[in-house]
């Protein structure tokens, strides 16, 4: 997300910060480059123009002016207001209840609601250790009801059967009863959807909504509908008091459009952000880290958090602990490190967290998670002795990994090339080394 408005608003910022001195004359030339940048962005023109009135009014502070590094200032102003659209501060999911916590979930059909009720479910369990129970009030969707039964074995939580004959309302109030006495702490109904917001559907959620009175109802929002989703949320506020909303399909939205509006003409709060296919790829939505990514200062903080739930902290012990004692680096340690990086997203994920990555020239060519999965397809074409002692790679046995992982001889070459230049590097850190570089570490953390 905001891959677009993040190159765009970095170079403005960066030509900024090399200016000794700013001018009236070149904040405006500055902000009228932001200004683009926002409207290309899929931000409404309102919230453009309020943006950046209050950028230029303070910018034209003297703090900024008489500034020793003006740039920076005008960086920090930058980054505030950006905070400031987005939300201010992280708005959590509340679930100070007496068990079940009810949360309610609406949105369109074709936003990514059922699979965001698992991934909910599955956040809830992993971080919040949470017991929790899904149910569909979906009686509309071919195949929904099954869906969400399907989705709940594989993230491992309770489900409430219900079937297309039955009213919604009655579904979620059956689902809560049968919480309340099994002791579940939350209850996770899913509604329907429709292809376009009509009177039908509005009256329907209205009525489950009254009837279930839910601690939190949740939107589900494709972020790709750009203005068209900050409209949706509207709608939907003015029917049901919505508590906050999720954005879906985040990382294939290279604009951001939707998460710049939807705080301010939505007045609705941003709770979490769908940032890919897996069941654990939604995360809470935190303002200023938003910021700091699109400014290109990276957001370290849930790069972080994400290493602490989605690293195999056994793997990795063990991984450290064969360096200390000096073992040789091999292509089975190799495949282990692949797996952790996609475990936590991909290469592409973990590089739009660091600072500084979207002002690097061959970014695109970092970003390319197709070529860790061909490292590791190859790898797994090996056998157990190839992957110990890669030195014994021949010429056929380059022809019976390639035809195995679908690659060529080449790939095979640059990997075993690449794979022999990380070994050299690894032996220098052997032994009293690898561990002063880990207590050097341990240290500055």
């Amino acid at each position: 997300m905001f891959n677009n408005l993040s190159s765009h608003l970095t170079s403005i910022v960066k030509n900024l910060a090399g200016r000794g001195r700013l001018t009236e004359e070149n904040i405006k030339e500055s902000l009228s480059s932001v200004r683009l940048s926002l409207l290309e962005a899929d931000v409404p023109l309102s919230v453009v123009e309020n943006f950046l009135d209050n950028i230029k009014n303070k910018a034209l502070g003297q703090k900024v002016l008489s500034s020793l590094r003006p740039g920076d200032e005008l960086i920090k102003i930058v980054h505030n207001e950006l905070v400031a659209i987005l939300g201010e501060t992280q708005a959590p999911l509340n679930l100070q209840a007496t068990p079940p916590a009810i949360i309610m979930m609406v949105g369109l059909q074709g936003c990514g609601k059922t699979t965001t009720v698992a991934k909910l479910a599955h956040w809830l369990k992993t971080t919040q250790k949470k017991s929790v129970l899904l149910a569909s009030a979906d009686i509309y969707r071919p195949a929904a009801i099954e869906q969400l039964q399907v989705l709940a074995t594989q993230v491992d939580v309770n489900y409430f059967p219900s079937s297309s004959n039955e009213d919604p309302a009655a579904i979620a109030k059956a689902a809560i009863k049968h919480a309340k006495n099994k002791l579940i702490d939350c209850v996770i109904i899913d509604t329907a959807g429709r292809l376009h917001i009509d009177h039908e559907m509005m009256a329907e959620i209205k009525h489950i909504h009254q009837e279930i009175s839910p601690l939190e109802t949740l939107l589900i929002v494709d972020s790709m509908m750009g203005q068209d989703a900050v409209n949706t949320a509207k709608t939907f506020a003015d029917t049901i008091p919505l508590t906050g909303v999720i954005l879906t399909k985040t990382d294939g939205d290279a604009r951001g459009g939707a998460a710049l509006a939807m705080r301010v003409v939505a007045k609705q709060p941003i709770k979490f952000i769908g940032t890919g296919e897996k069941i654990d790829a939604l995360e809470p939505f935190y303002p200023d880290r938003i910021a700091s990514r699109i400014l290109g200062m990276g957001d370290i903080l849930t790069l972080v958090e994400e290493a602490y739930h989605k690293v195999d902290h056994e793997k990795a012990q063990k991984l450290a602990k064969k360096f200390q004692k000096g073992a040789a680096f091999d292509l089975e340690d190799f495949r282990t490190q692949l797996q952790q990086m996609r475990n936590m997203g991909g290469i592409k994920n973990l590089l739009s967290k660091l600072p500084g990555i979207s002002n690097l020239p061959q970014k695109e060519q970092l970003m390319n998670d197709g070529l860790f999965v061909k490292m590791e397809a190859i790898i797994n074409s090996m056998t157990p002795r190839e992957r110990h002692f890669p030195a014994f790679i021949k010429g056929s046995n380059k022809q019976r990994i390639a035809k195995g992982s679908g690659t060529e001889i080449q790939d095979i070459n640059r990997l075993l090339k690449q794979f022999e230049q990380m070994q050299k590097m690894m032996l220098r850190l052997k032994g009293s080394k690898m561990q002063n570089m880990l207590k050097q570490l341990q240290g500055a953390l």
